[in-house]
């Protein structure tokens, strides 16, 4: 089992150079607090929150990945160069159709250097 990594209250961090390290490697998922049942439903999930990572050949996000709890929803894949080979936050929305009573998403994210990190998980009622 490989090694994951989560995100930590970067306020909590003291070197400026730890808070750029595991922000800009953290996933961060943005949606709605609601969803409807059997409608589409945007989910963003977004690289960093302030720090925005390489897209350099040996170092970039290959994948992000959307859970609700442990089933895969989605994967967008990345190749070195799509952001132009310049620092920017990966990006991607995954639409999804919700059916249960409730949402508990996680984003996964893999970075060729450092590894595997994962969100913090959002709950997402569904109407």
């Amino acid at each position: 089992m490989p090694k994951i990594n989560r995100y930590v209250d970067i306020d909590t961090v003291e070197r400026e150079a730890k808070k750029d390290y595991i922000d800009r490697h953290s996933p961060f998922v943005h949606c709605a607090e609601t969803a409807t049942k059997g409608e589409k439903f945007p989910v963003t999930v977004k690289m960093g929150n302030e720090y925005s990572h390489p897209d350099d050949f040996d170092h970039y996000i290959a994948y992000i990945q959307l859970w609700n709890g442990e089933t895969l929803l989605g994967q967008a894949t990345f190749t070195p160069g799509t952001l132009g080979n310049q620092k920017e936050h990966a990006e991607v929305t995954f639409n999804i159709v919700p059916t249960g009573n409730k949402l508990k998403l996680t984003a996964m994210a893999y970075c060729t250097k450092h590894g595997l990190w994962e969100s913090d998980p959002v709950e997402v009622e569904v109407k």
